[in-house]
């Protein structure tokens, strides 16, 4: 059976020239997050609001689920007006609360109906209607917002491991320890003096430790190649090892009893 991610988005919270929030999609039904950006990413990429079954939350910063109230926004209105449609949402236990108020905030009153209907699932590990196995595991970011990675496994072999936003960490090593593909986040450059993401310098020293494992980088302070536009923070790349791949927005990995890239 062949599976598929389109990395949908793959900047950072600032938005780099020429990306979008980061935000997957696999399979085109579940996606990982969702990001101010994410209806437009969506849009852009000819998928629809209402083929999306399970959304994983990896935490709670804006640029990770603020756009939810636009998606549900738009089922609502515009693609499941009579609420056909199952939605599971995946995420901590405490995450339901905030997610409802966040969209009471938004838009008062407008999406109870829909907020009523979602399966909520708080469980660290569970299964996908159409047989994706997911672990989710804590990793080194605020605690504030319950940072949490995923892991997944298809029924026909198809395995990877999603980092949230997180800085090096034993869990999420142990799990990259498991797979042959691992999307990472590379948020911050050198200079800046924190630990809650990975650097160039982390993801240098990773993929020499997973040398079998592809990594492919999201969530980055980087623009996007082809900008025309001012420099945000930087538009120059690392010079990375032949197991990483700089994603740009729209990148597709395909798998068909191995990952394609």
């Amino acid at each position: 059976m062949a599976h598929e991610i389109i990395m949908l988005g793959t900047g950072n919270a600032f938005l780099p020239n020429g990306r979008h929030h980061s935000f997957a999609i696999f399979d085109k039904k579940h996606i990982i997050d969702a990001p101010p950006t994410a209806l437009l990413s969506l849009r852009e990429n000819g998928i629809k609001v209402d083929d999306i079954e399970t959304i994983f939350i990896t935490h709670l910063h804006g640029d990770h689920v603020f756009g939810l109230p636009f998606l549900l926004l738009e089922r609502t209105y515009i693609s499941d007006r009579e609420f056909q449609k199952c939605l599971t949402i995946v995420a901590a236990p405490g995450a339901r609360k905030k997610i409802e108020h966040l969209c009471e905030i938004a838009y008062p009153g407008s999406l109870e109906n829909i907020l009523s209907k979602i399966t909520w699932n708080e469980n660290s590990q569970g299964v996908t209607t159409d047989g994706w196995s997911w672990n989710r595991f804590e990793v080194n970011h605020n605690d504030a917002v319950d940072p949490f990675g995923y892991s997944f496994e298809s029924s026909s072999g198809a395995k990877f491991v999603h980092s949230g936003d997180s800085g090096p960490c034993e869990p999420l090593y142990d799990a990259i320890s498991k797979t042959d593909l691992a999307i990472i986040e590379m948020g911050i450059p050198e200079w800046v003096p924190s630990d809650e993401h990975h650097k160039p310098s982390d993801i240098q020293a990773l993929s020499e430790q997973y040398p079998n494992t592809n990594f492919i980088i999201t969530h980055t302070f980087i623009d996007c190649k082809n900008s025309q536009h001012p420099t945000i923070t930087s538009n120059e790349f690392p010079n990375h090892p032949s197991n990483v791949l700089h994603a740009q927005d729209k990148y597709v990995i395909n798998w068909n009893g191995k990952w394609f890239f």
